[in-house]
């Protein structure tokens, strides 16, 4: 069976290769989102300070970055992303209401991980005619009377991350770092910056080869993003920038379009569906649905942004109908069939493929040192959006089973996909921020707007090869 206790071992600070060095940081396990602020940001940065030297004597142009951490001084990378001198925001900034380490993030985590009750479990359907359950497979349950009434097939969860449709994105009222971004352009000897960083990482992401969730930060899931899309496109695989791979990453996409828009926040946004996600399975289970746990966690998911790096593009926003915050400029439908998926475990990323051809890559979190995922191939069998999940709590006598109803904090996301290996297959994820630094207890787990594309792609039997 599919154990989903997730189990973050480390939280790494990535140097990068082309830009500013930062690296979201896992949320704890209950993603108490409402208590974060504008000047909330963790310090991940603080035991690591940057020496970037740009050596230009390389034939392609590339730059190569140094770490040094020696004499190092506390760092906000993300405080320093911001322009701190925008001509709406004249003001003295507050003081960090976070300064908290890298090392104390990962005992936070380990330690939220530790109320998770859950020992084993496995993503299900729920039935419309329990009559027709087959007692042989293994995704078939009997739903409790409580739970036969509750209907998710009009829930908005999806509407909310796929869909753009009658949604104001403007260009306007924009800010002097938001407008950078849009009119960065790289060549060959400009100085690091960030606003080519979160333009890196959104060309990443319109080209499909997905940075996870943006932040700002030039970590080790952009820096494999790169990687993979330099693959995709034949150029040599050095995770750096050169004129050839920036061609190439706008080659595709209009010169005009802008990385941040403005986004007038509707009734919709703010009437959606909203809950705390407790702790324990039961209280799980009680709940009539995993909901969002507020709206910048809604948010951030439909943007494809780190939660934190909204928080900062929106200082003072009171996330009200009407108000006008600004946010990502999301990539477009892929719109490529994909009948084969190979999961690198030591690559951390999933790789999609149409025959022979990578036509998108994931970041991922494929099993872990205790529960490995099995080597092979396999097949899709099956695929099922906002699914229940049957968790297991305790062992022998003890041993209890609670139905988790459907949500994007649910244990497996908005989307299950499985294997012909029983209780084993491709989900979501509601802590995308850790994708590729949590362990998954053997199944394959992405964000939830990658797997959304993934579903909308992926043909039933597709092979999945997990290496």
């Amino acid at each position: 069976m599919m154990k989903i206790k997730p189990i973050i071992t480390a939280i790494s600070i990535a140097a990068m290769s082309a830009s500013v060095g930062a690296l979201a940081a896992t949320a704890d396990n209950t993603r108490t989102l409402p208590v974060r602020t504008a000047n909330a940001m963790p310090g991940l940065a603080q035991k690591v300070s940057l020496n970037v030297q740009e050596n230009r004597s390389r034939s392609d142009g590339a730059a190569t970055v140094q770490l040094n951490t020696e004499n190092a001084k506390p760092v906000d990378s993300m405080n320093q992303l911001i322009n701190t001198k925008q001509d709406d925001q004249n003001s003295t900034p507050a003081p960090a209401a976070d300064n908290m380490s890298a090392a104390e993030l990962t005992r936070k985590d380990e330690q939220s991980d530790s109320t998770d009750d859950i020992s084993e479990g496995q993503a299900v359907a729920a039935p419309s005619d329990v009559s027709s359950i087959d007692s042989s497979d293994p995704l078939a349950f009997e739903l409790p009377e409580s739970e036969k009434r509750q209907d998710f097939s009009d829930d908005p969860t999806i509407k909310n991350i796929e869909d753009k449709d009658g949604k104001r994105y403007t260009t306007l009222n924009l800010s002097n770092y938001a407008q950078q971004v849009n009119n960065a352009v790289w060549s060959p000897n400009m100085k690091v910056n960030s606003a080519m960083t979160i333009k890196m990482q959104a060309l990443l992401d319109w080209n499909h080869a997905s940075p996870g969730p943006i932040d700002g930060g030039w970590g080790m899931n952009s820096k494999k993003a790169l990687t993979n899309f330099q693959a995709m496109k034949g150029l040599p695989t050095t995770g750096r920038m050169d004129q050839k791979t920036w061609d190439a990453l706008v080659k595709n996409i209009p010169a005009t379009k802008p990385v941040l828009v403005t986004y007038t926040l509707t009734d919709d946004d703010i009437n959606t569906n909203f809950a705390t996600t407790p702790a324990s399975a039961e209280a799980k289970s009680k709940m009539k649905g995993l909901y969002y746990q507020d709206i910048k966690e809604m948010l951030g998911e439909r943007f494809h942004m780190d939660v934190r790096y909204l928080d900062k593009l929106n200082k003072n926003k009171e996330y009200k109908a009407g108000e006008t915050i600004t946010v990502l400029n999301t990539r477009g439908a892929l719109n490529k069939r994909i009948n084969r998926v190979v999961a690198n475990k030591a690559d951390k990323t999933l790789y999609a493929y149409d025959g022979n051809q990578l036509v998108a890559t994931y970041p991922t979190t494929v099993g872990s040192n205790d529960t490995p995922s099995p080597h092979g191939t396999y097949k899709i069998v099956n695929k099922v959006k906002m699914p229940w999940y049957k968790a297991t709590v305790g062992e022998g006598a003890q041993k209890k089973v609670h139905m988790l109803p459907p949500g994007p904090n649910n244990p497996v996301g908005v989307v299950w996909m499985g294997l012909s290996k029983p209780s084993y297959g491709l989900h979501g994820s509601p802590k995308p921020e850790g994708i590729s630094r949590q362990a998954s207890h053997g199944c394959i787990r992405l964000t939830n707007w990658d797997v959304l594309e993934v579903y909308a792609n992926i043909e039933n039997g597709a092979t999945v090869e997990l290496k």
